[in-house]
């Protein structure tokens, strides 16, 4: 599996593991499609991103990389989106390092927006920008 993929494969867990305490519990989804029903705990999509940055450190070769993935966040009210917010900024603050499977990670200034689901009012959406920093040997696809 590579460095990235790892990365990814953490920030899902950590975000997964620390929403599981929550009453009712977000649903935690990885690059799937928003359902269209809204579960009562509302939803956490983690989208894979893209590499911002890549670094060549020379002797031995390895890269510093800047991933950035998206974590969004649908809720049906207000006040719900921005418990989520601070919950998943707290889960990341708790371990910067994902369990070791990267350097520093780090989220972003939140974007807001509404969002429609069947059989209920306009819910409220954010999307967070998580850059994960790390080191891979070698070529930045390792």
């Amino acid at each position: 599996m590579s460095v990235r993929e790892t990365a990814l494969a953490a920030l899902y867990a950590r975000l997964g593991a620390a929403l599981a305490a929550r009453n009712p519990a977000p649903k935690v989804l990885r690059n799937e499609t928003v359902p269209q029903r809204l579960p009562p705990g509302g939803l956490v999509v983690v989208r894979d991103g893209e590499t911002v940055e890549e670094t060549a450190i020379l002797s031995p070769l390895a890269w510093a990389v800047e991933h950035r993935a998206e974590v969004e966040v649908v809720a049906t009210t207000g006040a719900l989106l921005d418990a989520l917010l601070v919950d998943i900024a707290a889960a990341i603050a708790g371990d910067r390092t994902l369990g070791g499977a990267v350097e520093w990670a780090q989220p972003g200034a939140s974007s807001f927006d509404d969002a429609e689901t069947e059989g209920a009012a306009a819910a409220r959406a954010a999307s967070v920008p998580v850059t994960l920093s790390f080191t891979v040997a070698g070529s930045p696809l390792a």
